[in-house]
């Protein structure tokens, strides 16, 4: 034996390495599970090698500033750039074709907004770190008269993004960073885990599961939402999510191998057991139904009720619309989810062929409201790539009182568009529950990012706005903004492409707005930790 290894230690390392490569030369021709390697043996490992690391090299070798999709290399670093308080200017001009199609013009007062010099919220080197909070326009629920009436802080906030998509890290640093600054944060349909209670204002958005406020068989449980909100008072809005922009009409898919004792715990749902969401509600049937449910909720939590939707079809808007006036009953506000959004896996047919863009979406449900108006009744909330300024300022000509973002505030605190968050392998530890991939994630890091961009993001809001004229982005109209039409060298203005005018939002100045007793965001101390 001694003269056999010995033997074996004078073979040059050469040969082990021929032996090897025509081991695998053989396993591949006698292999019948990929052709490639099959004809081509060793090469062909090339082949998946050179697929798995693809979109790292279109990222960041092939692809030039503006070619990538969903977000391109420019917006990118302006997020990134943003959240790290760098220098997030561009020298030599725009870079940009101006004359694309759908390419947004924003259009200066010759004049621009002139500022109160005693005027503290408008002082750009205020001491205050949160001065560029902005407060939304209009308050939720005052119209339906609900007791715990809320206006927004910020008119910047995180979308539907559940725990259990986005690790425990991300959702924590998240929430820290909206408390900072005092913007409110959705906790998507998985539930409120006990990482979105680190001080910041709640949505709960309840899909079709009810995850935590259901029974053992998956039906809502009223007393469960009454105990949750009566025993949360951080969480100041219900949206009853209806379908969203990557997957409307499908139900999502938790795999059994994915849901944790703590994931389950905080869904109620069972250890174990794949948990399959339906595509439609069983807590109400039809749109006066669900008119009804929102009334009863509404009333036994005492808080405003909205629902959030992609759109398509336009009959049962109509419909909604149309109760809603008979009754004067409804939703406090409507969340509108562009069919470009969606931080969630779907499939490649709905998320890319299902759903009206943002821009068709609201501008065809809100002309349904205003036809019958209702639309100083509701507050609309916009939400599909908005997490950059000038598609922001759009949103808000065309009628958005609030914008929500989702993948801008992932990229805020790490995400560097991987595009892997169906995979559970998020390299960022972001959208995954691997918990070594998710320890890279410091939160009190990653919540000052997220708190520099959101303040970055709402600072050039207002400063467009002051260039156009307005103290509040609410002002904005649907003249204020043209877009090129493209070759027939023409940019019309919003109000002629999408044929209506926004309505006036009832405006008094920043100060009446600061002053309301109903304007939610930053308290004076964070409460406990979760």
């Amino acid at each position: 034996m001694e003269s056999f290894f010995h033997f074996l230690s004078v073979i040059p390392i050469w040969v082990y390495i021929i032996v090897l490569l025509l081991a695998i030369a053989l396993r591949d021709i006698f292999q019948k599970k990929h052709t490639i390697q099959h004809n081509f043996p060793l090469v062909g490992h090339f082949r998946y090698l050179i697929e798995t690391i693809g979109p790292e090299l279109r990222q960041y070798i092939v692809a030039n500033n503006r070619e990538e999709l969903p977000f391109n290399r420019r917006q990118r670093s302006w997020i990134y750039a943003s959240s790290k308080k760098e220098n997030n200017y561009q020298g030599f001009g725009t870079d940009q074709d101006m004359t694309e199609p759908g390419y947004v013009l924003i259009k200066p007062a010759m004049l621009p907004y002139q500022l109160p010099v005693s005027h503290p919220h408008h002082v750009i080197n205020a001491k205050d770190p949160n001065h560029y909070t902005i407060p939304s326009a209009k308050v939720i629920g005052e119209y339906h008269s609900r007791k715990r009436p809320y206006r927004p802080r910020s008119i910047v906030n995180v979308s539907a993004m559940s725990f259990g998509s986005l690790s425990a890290r991300a959702i924590e640093s998240l929430n820290k960073g909206s408390f900072e600054f005092g913007n409110y944060h959705n906790t998507g349909e998985g539930g409120l885990s006990p990482y979105h209670q680190y001080g910041a204002d709640i949505v709960f958005n309840m899909g079709t599961s009810y995850f935590g406020v259901r029974d053992d068989d998956g039906n809502f449980v009223m007393e469960k939402l009454v105990r949750m909100t009566e025993s949360k008072p951080a969480v100041r809005l219900i949206e009853l999510k209806l379908s969203q922009g990557a997957k409307p009409g499908k139900g999502g898919v938790l795999p059994a191998s994915k849901i944790t004792e703590e994931i389950a715990e905080i869904r109620q749902v069972p250890l174990g057991k794949d948990i399959v969401s339906p595509p439609y509600h069983s807590a109400f049937s039809g749109v006066r139904g669900m008119v009804d449910f929102i009334e009863q909720m509404a009333a036994e939590t005492g808080l405003p009720v909205g629902i959030k939707s992609a759109v398509g079809k336009t009959d049962m808007w109509e419909e909604l619309a149309d109760i809603m006036v008979e009754t004067g009953k409804g939703p406090d506000f409507i969340t509108i989810d562009g069919g470009e959004g969606g931080t969630g896996a779907a499939p490649p047919s709905f998320a890319d062929h299902v759903s009206l863009p943002l821009v068709f979406a609201f501008s065809t449900v809100y002309k349904i409201f205003q036809k019958r108006n209702l639309t100083d009744k509701i507050t609309f909330i916009a939400s599909g790539k908005l997490g950059l300024p000038a598609q922001a300022i759009m949103a808000f000509s065309m009628g958005a009182d609030v914008i929500n973002v989702a993948r801008e505030a992932m990229m805020a605190i790490g995400c560097i568009q991987a595009q892997t968050c169906h995979t559970n392998r998020c390299p960022t530890g972001i959208a995954t529950n691997n918990k070594w991939l998710e320890a890279g994630i410091d939160p009190a890091l990653k919540s000052a990012r997220f708190r520099n961009y959101v303040q970055t993001f709402s600072k050039e809001i207002i400063e467009l706005t002051h260039a156009a004229g307005y103290e509040h982005p609410c002002q904005f109209g649907m003249n204020d903004i043209d877009i090129s039409m493209g070759d027939n060298n023409k940019t019309v203005p919003l109000a002629d492409n999408y044929g209506y005018l926004k309505s006036i939002v009832p405006y008094s100045g920043i100060d009446a707005l600061l002053e309301c007793k109903h304007l939610g965001g930053r308290k004076k101390a964070a409460p406990a930790t979760a």
